[in-house]
């Protein structure tokens, strides 16, 4: 049971199109439209002249039929301290004019985080006064439900960051969150050097199955390669500053040798405050998620090793991309790529 747009035509040049225009793989040219890291200049012109030549993005409204009302979309996320979800619905907020070149409109609304209850709530209403909803799913048999109401009525949603199960959502956007708890596990291993020593997590809430599976990637990393190494606890802060700087200031009280701190979701600076308060803001290995101006300030301070990060840019394009080929009768997929796991550290910050 998969929710639908209606179909006008399969009119529109596919990513594929430009790609075996261009000579390159559907990936590689999905990098070079989205402005991601790794293609070379002469493959970059490839690809634009290639996407020029098949009119693909760039002429979209003028190609739509006449009168055909904009496609209406929410992105509904969790108010609150995290950081990379306020920039990413900031982005999407100034984005109308890319939202407008595919013939849609596109709002933000925020609702109380960690709330299944009002996150289903808010799903059944929206999901009245538009076409399609972009949302930051709690696992939950609330969200589920009201997931698969929306697609019986043939309103499309799109998981964003974090995913829910056995649901009727057409699409998720976000990371491989088993492999990005291993990858924060081996950065965390690797810095700390091959010696016994006590690791610890926080994170935002087991509620999101993105921050489940990150801290069961995290585990099996060390359980795997790294035995020697302890993971002492898990503490939820809820990706606020505040609390996050009481789980840390308790988690070094009752562990003075902890030698590696996980953040699985937001609010860094408040461990950041409670490893400088003890002086141990150098010696302490903390690897984190999002890159924003406060994890780019604990990068350069040395207080932080290294930041998981996603393009919020090209999350948003993949949003559109999704909601499009729905629109016209594809996969919802179609021409789309898992984003990849971005390290990164204060000596490659963009």
């Amino acid at each position: 049971m998969t929710a639908s747009i209606p179909a006008y035509g399969r009119t529109l040049p596919t990513l594929a199109d430009v790609a075996a225009l261009a000579g390159v793989s559907t990936a590689t040219a999905d990098r070079a439209l989205n402005g991601r890291p790794g293609v070379r200049p002469t493959t970059l012109r490839r690809v634009l002249q290639a996407a020029k030549e098949l009119d693909y993005i760039a002429d979209v409204s003028e190609r739509m039929p006449a009168g055909m009302k904009p496609l209406r979309l929410a992105f509904l996320l969790p108010s609150g301290e995290n950081s990379f979800l306020g920039m990413l619905g900031r982005l999407v907020a100034r984005a109308q004019e890319q939202f407008a070149g595919f013939n849609m409109r596109a709002r933000v609304e925020y609702i109380e985080g960690f709330r299944p209850d009002l996150l289903a709530q808010e799903l059944k209403r929206i999901g009245r006064e538009v076409d399609g909803v972009a949302f930051m799913a709690l696992e939950h048999p609330l969200v589920r439900e009201a997931v698969n109401l929306l697609a019986e009525r043939g309103v499309p949603t799109v998981a964003l960051i974090s995913d829910i199960a056995h649901s009727a959502r057409a699409a998720y956007v976000g990371l491989d969150n088993r492999a990005a708890g291993r990858t924060a596990g081996y950065l965390l291993a690797r810095f700390m050097g091959d010696r016994p020593a006590k690791v610890a997590m926080i994170v935002g809430s087991l509620s999101y199955r993105a921050h489940e599976e990150r801290e069961m990637g995290f585990l099996h990393l060390f359980q795997e390669l790294y035995p020697a190494i302890e993971v002492v606890g898990l503490r939820e802060g809820h990706d606020e500053e505040a609390r996050n700087y009481r789980q840390t200031k308790t988690l070094l009280a009752q562990h003075p040798d902890l030698a590696g701190i996980y953040n699985i979701g937001g609010g860094p600076e408040g461990i950041g405050r409670a490893l400088r308060e003890v002086g141990r803001q150098h010696d302490t290995v903390f690897v984190g998620h999002g890159l924003t101006r406060e994890t780019r300030s604990l990068l350069m301070d040395g207080v932080m090793d290294a930041v998981l990060t996603q393009n919020p840019q090209a999350t948003l394009m993949d949003c559109i991309a999704i909601f499009a080929n729905l629109r016209a009768g594809r996969a919802a997929t179609e021409g789309t790529a898992r984003p990849g796991i971005e390290i990164v550290l204060r000596e490659n910050l963009p």
